[in-house]
């Protein structure tokens, strides 16, 4: 089995992959700080919570945005699983798709891992919004070539900048309003579809914008953790797939062994 770890800026996901099945994920707070002990003390209790052996994991990949975290991940899988990881992005892992844009090399790892595993399960051009710590819209072309995209603040981001700056609104919880009324009457109410509509908004323009450039017909692929929760109040998402950074990793990884 593969063991992937996809290292957000925010979360650290860990996928226990058998073939292109997802077995279990389990997830982390990002710290570049924690060592691989630190890792080990709480993730081989999972492991063996799940019943999965050590010595069932023969591959280890990593995916990460965040550079400093690499070290004390690749000491965790050599130490603990014997196994030194692939990364993503180098040596026999290798993104294998073109990347035209002004500095390839500043691509985010999630968006390559995206770009792949969108190519591989849906067919023509496509437009992959990835909610994360940022939500990033990316093209890519029907040959599987990434064209370039948008970095925008992620909602939780659009809060605490919010919060955080003014001195009586409170913190509120990101969720879908009671209605779809735009005229709040009290102040958590306005917040709310400030955040929540202001953002539905914001996608559905940029989308739109996007398509137009694009100049043929695009799918529209969510992936990340409100995915779900957007696309039950809006018509732009032609499919939502919360796994495909994780099957991003596996299809590198695959490929390696091959």
């Amino acid at each position: 089995m593969l063991l992937a770890a996809d290292v957000g800026n925010t979360n650290v996901v860990f996928a226990l992959i058998d073939g292109h099945e997802i077995k279990a994920r389990w997830r982390i707070a990002t710290d570049p700080r924690r060592t691989g002990d630190e890792y080990a003390v709480w993730l081989l209790q999972l492991l063996k919570i799940e019943g999965v052996a050590r010595k069932s994991i023969d591959q280890f990949i990593i995916g990460s945005v965040v550079p400093r975290a690499i070290h004390n991940l690749t000491v965790f899988a050599e130490k603990y699983f014997g196994k030194t990881p692939l990364i993503a992005g180098e040596g026999n892992a290798q993104w294998g798709l073109a990347i035209d844009v002004d500095e390839p090399r500043s691509l985010g790892a999630d968006r390559a891992l995206n770009t792949i595993a969108a190519h591989a399960k849906y067919d023509g051009d496509l437009i992959v919004v990835d909610f994360g710590t940022a939500t990033t819209f990316d093209a890519v072309d029907f040959n599987g070539a990434y064209k370039g995209g948008i970095i925008a603040p992620g909602i939780n981001l659009s809060l605490d900048a919010l919060v955080g700056n003014t001195a009586k609104l409170p913190r509120i919880a990101i969720e879908a309003p009671a209605n779809e009324s735009v005229i709040g009457t009290n102040t958590e109410d306005q917040m709310l579809i400030g955040v929540f509509w202001g953002y539905v908004a914001m996608m559905e323009g940029l989308i739109a914008r996007m398509k137009t450039e694009i100049g043929r017909p695009a799918k529209v692929v969510a992936t990340g953790g409100l995915a779900i929760l957007f696309d039950q109040h809006t018509e732009i998402f032609d499919a939502v797939d919360p796994d495909l950074t994780l099957e991003g990793l596996a299809i590198l990884a695959e490929r390696a062994s091959a």
